[in-house]
């Protein structure tokens, strides 16, 4: 690591958003289902959510390149996402519900593009150390998956599940305020606008793909906990699944560097993206066969540690300058944000009526068409 890198206290940041993460993914729809919402509220639930990245974090992008006070902005967001969420003690009903969600998910979900940016500004665009710091980030998720996983199998009510959040978000503000205020990059001004980026094929080509991919992930994020409980599976067992594949995210984290030095980034976009094709089609056909679940549950280091590792790498070679911020917020807001909520909103809808199997199968064919488009556009003079 270059000496002017915070690398453990930038570690701590992604340790924390990520552990409120595997806390929230896995247990929140099913917190939702114990307070009686069906899967339509559900998916319209976890698709605001996902909304508020469209939003967040261009807004946050805008000021981080204008102001150039990322860290503050990061610390911010920090702070409002942990006071945002503890709300939900005070306001009644869904439509409380909803505001909550709409509000911390705001700010939650903002300054991870600044984070990002940061972070490849500060290690020179250098992937190999981006992976050895964000693989902290599934540290964290396999701490909140496991160990609210097995409170919930022993003791704890899911009815606490807020609680054991506000304590996460509490710990990601503390942590960000561990960032030292000389964690900050002035860089050169871009001779290119951000519309002139954008309407490059390529860009394009991989602004669609991430979209396509995020959406198709629609239905993991938002039912596969409830897909596994409809098949037996106990919260624990659940909870370890869910950990099984940050665990393959962590390794392919750890040996990335290598694979990175030997193969193009357009390479292992294209097998990451296939290997996601598989996925869910082994997902939504054998989800009574624990063998085949802990399978497709190692894929994830490809469907999303390897696809998203190599987006990130691309955004930050797409979008230099001044334009960096806006490039990773854009990148955020359209796959994470319109893909997140496209793929829950429809998976919710789309679950009571064909079932599981169809959804999943629905989720291997957009994924089918980003390879597609991937292989059209993304990266092919290189």
């Amino acid at each position: 690591m270059p000496g002017t890198v915070p690398y453990w206290r930038l570690s701590g940041l992604y340790l924390w958003y990520f552990a409120a993460l595997g806390t929230f993914l896995p247990y929140w729809p099913l917190y939702l289902q114990a307070r009686g919402l069906g899967p339509q509220d559900i998916g319209i639930v976890m698709a605001i959510m996902a909304a508020t990245r469209i939003v967040a974090p261009n807004c946050w992008g805008w000021l981080a390149d204008h102001s150039g006070r990322d860290l503050f902005l990061i610390r911010l967001a920090c702070l409002l996402a942990f006071l945002g969420f503890t709300l939900i003690f005070v306001l009644p009903g869904y439509g409380g519900l909803l505001s909550v969600v709409a509000l911390s998910g705001f700010f939650w979900n903002a300054f991870l593009p600044t984070l990002e940016s940061l972070n490849l500004a500060l290690l020179k665009g250098d992937g190999r150390g981006y992976s050895r710091i964000r693989l902290w980030g599934s540290v964290g998720f396999i701490l909140g998956v496991l160990a609210v996983g097995a409170a919930l199998e022993a003791r704890l009510a899911i009815g606490c599940l807020p609680q054991v959040l506000v304590l996460l978000f509490a710990l990601m503000w503390l942590s960000s305020l561990a960032i030292p205020g000389g964690a900050r990059v002035v860089h050169e001004p871009s001779h290119d606008t951000l519309f002139m980026i954008v309407k490059r094929p390529e860009v394009i080509g991989l602004l669609a793909t991430c979209l396509l991919i995020q959406m198709a992930h629609g239905p993991y994020y938002s039912f596969y906990s409830v897909h596994l409980e409809n098949h037996g599976f106990d919260r624990s067992r659940t909870g370890q699944l869910w950990a099984l594949g940050v665990v393959s995210e962590i390794v392919l984290f750890l040996i990335l560097p290598v694979i990175q030095a030997r193969v193009s980034l357009r390479a292992i976009l294209l097998a990451s993206i296939a290997l996601t094709v598989l996925r869910w089609l082994l997902i939504g056909r054998y989800a009574e066969w624990l063998g085949v679940l802990v399978f497709a549950q190692v894929l994830h280091a490809a469907s999303f540690g390897a696809f998203h590792a190599v987006s990130i790498a691309l955004v930050h070679r797409y979008f230099q300058g001044r334009n960096r911020h806006r490039g990773q917020a854009l990148f955020t807001s359209l796959s994470y944000g319109v893909g997140g909520a496209l793929g829950s909103f429809a998976s919710g809808y789309a679950w009571a009526d064909v079932g599981a199997e169809a959804v999943y199968a629905g989720a291997a064919a957009v994924s089918l068409i980003a390879l597609i488009i991937a292989w059209l556009l993304v990266d092919r003079r290189r």
